[in-house]
């Protein structure tokens, strides 16, 4: 986008690594990072919301590439080209509200810039659900022609109602830079991100004490708080928690989480040093509120902390032991024998686990929808003949299982309710036996990446015999 003030050309907005980088606006946005809060095994960042609406076409020469490519001075009235009737069609707001669902966030943020009336639409809250800005500790400050640091404008994001924030390097002061300086912050901001930030106990005892609305948080590698931090901050009216990579974190902070969090719903933990002990902390009120708890690469843990586990939280409906590498095929029997309600587990990178935990599964868990066994390198044929009795699971992964084979592929074509399968890195799969796949005609995306028999000349079949299904090379 030009600017005619210096003839210079803006670079256009972006994708960074699954972000979406907002350039630096005159109006004291600032620029930033938005990525969609979508679950991480998915990880699909900024994309379109769909809507069941035509879309409106912009007549000829009016269209989207010529007015994104037309500029104006800040303050002045844009002018478009095309007949007077064409340039009120492109500012008409009923239609710039059904049009601009269909772009994605990366999009909406060059859109903006347009002009007024194309920002003013796009401004609204509706087009900015599910996004969560992200910002760097670098581009939270301007500096001034003096050499000082003024803290940016935080008011475009306040107009578009974002209730969500990650915050990326930031320290005690950023924080409550930004609590003085975010409109909504004190009761508007209702998730919390910090990663790879300096942030002590007494500045998370600030920030939770100051923004009253939080009430889901996350701390990634942020190495500078304590469980002291966590006793004296963490509030009841917190539902989800998520902490991972953070060195100070073992069994007293889930005591902490234990204690302080009664009405926990939902806690992702990733500590090293958290023991079988600390799953005996949990509450009988948090047994009957937390549904989803995440236990990924807590290498300390084992059957035994299973064992707490299952009798402190039996109303889990997800549940992830990945790379709980102590964990065996007993733990899992535990699981399936006491979590009925399971929906979702996940057991990659548990090199213990064999075909024998897959019939426990198979045999209890029959509510169970979605099964990550990725890096289970001792699962065979025999296992996967176990769950195609499975009537209810929908999302199956058995990324680099290395010993399954095409005659394992076969017991799984009888599972009509599969709508994904992940066989990525599974080298024993032959063209022949992958082509097989084309029975499950309710197949909705598949993914062969790192497949040895996966050739071109398959890919083009699965194009003629799975045409609604999504291939993932």
């Amino acid at each position: 986008m030009s600017n005619p003030r210096n003839g210079d050309t803006k670079p256009p907005c972006l994708p960074r690594n699954g972000l979406v980088k907002i350039p630096t606006q005159p109006n004291g946005l600032g620029s930033a990072s938005i990525t969609k809060g979508t679950p991480a095994v998915k990880n699909r960042l900024c994309q379109p919301s769909s809507v069941d609406l035509p879309i409106p076409s912009l007549a000829s020469p009016l269209s989207l590439a010529t007015l994104a490519s037309v500029s104006s001075p800040p303050g002045a009235s844009l002018r478009l080209p095309g007949s007077p009737s064409e340039r009120q069609l492109a500012v008409d707001e009923k239609i710039l509200n059904r049009l601009f669902w269909y772009f994605s966030a990366c999009e909406k943020c060059v859109l903006a810039q347009v002009c007024k009336a194309w920002r003013r639409v796009l401004y609204q809250p509706k087009f900015w659900v599910g996004l969560t800005p992200v910002l760097h500790t670098k581009e939270l400050y301007n500096v001034l022609p003096g050499g000082e640091k003024e803290f940016i404008s935080l008011q475009g994001f306040a107009v578009r109602g974002f209730d969500g924030f990650c915050l990326v390097g930031v320290s005690d002061l950023d924080i409550c830079e930004f609590i003085d300086n975010y409109p909504l912050s004190k009761k508007g901001v209702k998730s919390m991100s910090l990663k790879r930030s300096t942030i002590t106990d007494a500045g998370l005892e600030v920030m939770l004490e100051q923004m009253q609305g939080v009430v889901r948080l996350e701390l990634s590698g942020c190495n500078d708080f304590t469980e002291a931090g966590l006793w004296s901050s963490l509030n009841a009216r917190i539902t989800a928690l998520s902490v991972s990579d953070c060195i100070n974190v073992a069994d007293d902070a889930i005591a902490a989480i234990s204690q302080l969090l009664p009405n926990l719903t939902e806690l992702n933990l990733q500590a090293y040093h958290v023991t079988d002990t600390a799953l005996a902390y949990f509450t009988a009120k948090q047994g009957y509120t937390t549904h989803t708890l995440r236990l990924n690469s807590c290498w300390e843990i084992t059957n035994h902390g299973v064992v707490n586990m299952v009798h402190s939280l039996p109303n889990l409906s997800v549940l992830s032991l990945s790379g709980c590498s102590k964990v065996t095929d007993d733990g899992v029997e535990l699981v399936a024998e006491n979590l009925r309600k399971l929906r979702s587990l996940d057991l990659s990178w548990c090199p213990r686990i064999t075909d024998m935990a897959l019939e426990y599964i198979a045999c209890d868990l029959h509510k169970l929808e979605e099964l990550v066994l990725d890096r289970c390198v001792r699962i065979t044929d025999t296992g996967l003949s176990y769950l195609s009795t499975m009537s209810s699971l929908r999302s199956l992964y058995l990324r680099w299982c290395c010993q399954v084979q095409d005659f394992g592929l076969k017991h799984l074509l009888g599972m009509g309710s599969l709508r994904l399968l992940s066989l990525a890195g599974c080298p024993l799969l032959t063209t022949t036996g992958l082509s097989g796949l084309v029975q499950l005609q309710e197949l909705e995306e598949l993914e062969l990446t790192n497949c040895p028999g996966a050739t071109p000349e398959l890919f083009k079949y699965f194009s003629q015999h799975l045409p609604c299904c999504m291939v993932i090379e």
